[in-house]
């Protein structure tokens, strides 16, 4: 039966809940290809998530568009999983160098629980990837874009340039990325996770003074955050 507004409630019924389930039936591929590559590796095939997932390989290409689209999914995934540790981090509590020590602690920690999944963020693309995963890169934008947030509110509560934070945000995301990278690449050079931990946050401490010194800006580094933003 089709009602005044020309729809037939009971068909709009059934698609509305054929699509929660194929929402829920991709949710459930995800997952099972997140504990596929943290068994197997980045490495992990379509047979195998679809085996774990208990779905012939035909149904679970149904949810994606293609191999790459599955890839992205799970990267999106599996980030999904690293914001909602790391995003409280970046909300600053403390000095600066507490909240560095802290993000960066936390983002190491989980590195080390799930060093696979890790590296599916990097697998199929290689040096590409900044490029070619929308999910990755656009996550890499969306922390600078909020350091460097962070950043103008400071300069421009002190009154001065703000036209460098953008800059200085990516710079330092950057650097994270390419020694965090480097350090899993070459994990017999001895250096430990605390060990790097501590270089990281000394590391962008000091690329954060220097930049704030050069403006004029001068922090005694037991400054709260909370006296450097805008109340």
């Amino acid at each position: 039966m089709v009602n005044a507004t020309g729809v037939n409630p009971d068909a709009d019924g059934r698609a509305t809940r054929w699509d929660a389930h194929k929402a829920q039936r991709r949710l459930h591929v995800l997952d099972a290809a997140i504990a596929a590559i943290e068994q197997e590796g980045p490495a992990v095939g379509v047979k195998v998530i679809a085996e774990r997932a208990g779905l012939p390989r035909s149904v679970v290409y149904r949810h994606f568009d293609d191999r790459s689209d599955l890839d992205e999914q799970i990267r999106q995934r599996i980030i999904d999983s690293l914001m909602a540790e790391l995003a409280p981090t970046l909300r600053p509590a403390g000095t600066p160098k507490e909240a560095i020590r802290r993000s960066v602690t936390v983002y190491l920690g989980w590195i080390e629980r799930h060093p696979r999944l890790h590296a599916f963020l990097g697998a199929r693309s290689g040096a590409t990837l900044a490029t070619s995963s929308r999910v990755v890169s656009g996550t890499k934008t969306a922390i600078a874009a909020e350091a460097a947030g962070l950043f103008e509110q400071v300069l421009r509560k002190f009154g001065k340039d703000t036209s460098l934070s953008t800059p200085l945000a990516s710079a330092l995301v950057g650097l994270v990325d390419a020694t965090v990278n480097r350090w899993l690449a070459d994990r017999g050079n001895g250096v430990t996770t605390d060990q790097l931990a501590e270089f990281l946050t000394r590391s962008i401490w000091l690329v954060l003074d220097g930049n704030l010194r050069a403006l004029g800006l001068e922090l005694p580094p037991d400054t709260p955050v909370s006296e450097l933003l805008d109340d």
